[in-house]
């Protein structure tokens, strides 16, 4: 694949905690069974983040609370599921605070580190990092790693089959898929922040990683973690 520039590694994590301070606790006293589940956080998402980003000293935005509380990942005007989840008891200002405190500083943070290194004229990767649960509604999911893009940005396509094709080399038994277990154009940080920067200086690729490594299979964890990396890498050599 063909660029005018090398591409600068962006990474956040927008469900990487299943924290709730305890000033908001009591709004989720119907949810908290649930912090410890997949709808309370992403399990394993912040370990590799923070493999990415130690390793090829990227900067790296990570959520500080659960996605039951503030769900970074959505938008605004997303009314099916939107950021703070629609519960009858919370209080509008409480509702006002909490996007105050935690999801308008967060989105602000890595949109402001993106249009920085547009501004210096370089290329961005933005990888959102996430994983998913095996199981969903009683329907098991069927890939290990899921790679997430817009189709008709060519770059993100191209990177996506990249990144994927090296990861299969190196282990032809990973069950890997693109635009799974959800598409790469539903509602998300990344998808709303391609209606904001141009696709040929602006690559946003949400990354879903199955559950079941981090929670249950710690060494095959991490050897899929060592081999995404390694895949990662040689990927962004131009």
């Amino acid at each position: 694949m063909t660029r005018q520039r090398p591409l600068t590694l962006i990474l956040s994590c927008e469900h990487a905690t299943n924290d709730v301070p305890d000033r908001y606790r009591p709004f989720l006293a119907g949810s908290i069974d649930q912090l410890g589940t997949h709808k309370g956080y992403d399990p394993g998402a912040l370990e590799f983040a923070r493999l990415l980003a130690a390793t090829l000293s990227a900067p790296l935005f990570a959520g500080s609370v659960s996605r039951l509380l503030v769900d970074l990942n959505r938008s605004l005007t997303n009314y099916r599921s939107p950021p703070i989840p629609t519960r009858n008891d919370l209080p509008f200002a409480l509702k006002e605070e909490m996007l105050a405190r935690y999801y308008l500083p967060y989105r602000s943070q890595v949109e402001e580190a993106i249009e920085g290194n547009l501004r210096n004229e370089k290329t961005v990767l933005h990888l959102s990092l996430h994983s998913f649960t095996p199981v969903l509604d009683g329907v098991p999911r069927t890939a290990d790693v899921g790679f997430l893009y817009d189709p008709s940005r060519a770059q993100e396509k191209a990177f996506c089959g990249k990144w994927s094709a090296g990861l299969a080399a190196r282990d032809a038994m990973w069950r890997l898929r693109k635009n799974y277990p959800y598409r790469g154009t539903s509602d998300g940080f990344v998808t709303a922040l391609r209606k904001k920067f141009p696709a040929q200086r602006y690559l946003g690729i949400e990354l879903e990683i199955n559950q079941s490594y981090p929670l249950a299979r710690k060494t095959d964890w991490l050897r899929l973690q060592d081999q995404l990396l390694e895949s990662l890498v040689e990927a962004l050599q131009v």
